[in-house]
């Protein structure tokens, strides 16, 4: 059975039976974790073992992972700090800055695949130009150079562990005030503006060994009349054709509030694929990801399917190997340096 189109999540700790019927269904393609599901790496790793073990060919399981505010996996795993401490630490120490970027990649994902999971969605290739808060340090820094060079350092390390990588958001979230989770941003600049800034990580890491993007819920209505995550400019001319991009493209969720303008779920769910897309999320939504997957029953993408299919975590080390070994001494002495303050939580239990 092949991968299909959807990522969608699990009410809890455990896998219902009825959710296990449904990740056999052959529109799904993939499981999204949030922090309700986590209480324990033993208790995660379990959780995902049966996952994995639902379909012949195995789901792909993800989560958000970035570090700072937006870490889904907790106790027992290491407290990232937020991507904008790599960026501060640029400003002071270039090297330094580029070594512990590097290192923090290679942890964060490193942990991530001891639990089984495949994918986290990361590094966040936004710029932190101090007009969004769902973004803020989020982002490595405000200078597009800086993001890119930081950004390739933090998919060395992941790439390293043996995880593909994620860009996110695609064309860049860093330019609007309004929280795509709640509604629709606008980002009224020109092509040639978001070419000169915003775009130019995305670019750069495009033609360096990036795996994936995921797309932004945010209008540029100077650009195109559809946002970027179900607009065939954004995803075909530009990411495709402009940037040379050959990888995967997951939309963000469907159930925010950017997406609701396109109408009921399946209809969000098909507008995504048919501008470009080769995953769907949908999240907290378990009636409307039910609508989504049904509708999608004879949804077929044999080139999608293979993107999807490579980004599938490489090396999976127990959590006991991973704890002994140097390279994690040595990375958490690194990062523990950057723990100075406690950070607000953004999750969505």
């Amino acid at each position: 059975m092949s991968m299909g189109p959807v990522m969608l999540d699990l009410r809890g700790t455990g896998l219902l039976p009825e959710e296990r019927e449904l990740l056999q269904h052959p529109a799904v393609g993939g499981v999204i974790l949030f922090s309700r599901n986590y209480q324990s790496p033993q208790q995660v790793r379990e959780l995902c073992t049966h996952i994995h073990a639902v379909r012949r060919q195995p789901l792909m399981i993800a989560v958000d992972q970035e570090g700072g505010r937006v870490q889904r996996l907790r106790d027992g795993f290491f407290r990232l700090p937020p991507l904008g401490r790599c960026g501060e630490l640029y400003q002071q120490d270039k090297q330094r800055a580029l070594t512990l970027t590097r290192e923090a990649g290679w942890l964060m994902a490193s942990e991530v695949l001891s639990v089984n999971v495949d994918l986290s969605f990361a590094p966040v290739l936004d710029l932190d130009r101090g007009i969004s808060q769902v973004i803020g340090d989020r982002a490595f820094h405000r200078d597009p150079a800086v993001v890119t060079e930081l950004a390739l350092a933090y998919q060395r390390g992941m790439h390293e562990a043996g995880m593909a990588t994620v860009g996110k958001h695609f064309p860049g979230h860093g330019g609007v005030a309004v929280d795509s989770h709640l509604s629709l941003p606008e980002d009224t600049r020109r092509y040639v503006d978001l070419e000169l800034e915003d775009l130019i990580p995305f670019q750069r890491l495009a033609r360096n060994g990036l795996n994936a993007v995921m797309a932004a819920h945010v209008l540029y209505p100077l650009v195109d009349a559809q946002p970027a995550g179900f607009s065939r400019v954004w995803l075909q001319q530009v990411l495709r054709r402009a940037l040379g991009f050959q990888g995967a493209i997951f939309s963000d969720d469907l159930s925010m509030g950017g997406a609701e303008w396109a109408g009921d779920y399946p209809q969000r769910a098909r507008l995504a694929l048919e501008a470009g897309c080769d995953m769907v999320l949908v999240c907290n939504q378990p009636e409307r990801a039910v609508e989504v997957v049904e509708s999608l029953a004879d949804y077929t993408d044999p080139a999608a399917q293979l993107r999807l299919a490579r980004m599938h975590g490489k090396t999976f080390p127990t959590p006991e190997t991973l704890h002994r070994s140097e390279r994690w001494l040595n990375a958490t002495r690194l990062l523990e340096n950057c723990q100075s303050e406690r950070w607000l939580d953004m999750d969505l239990e």
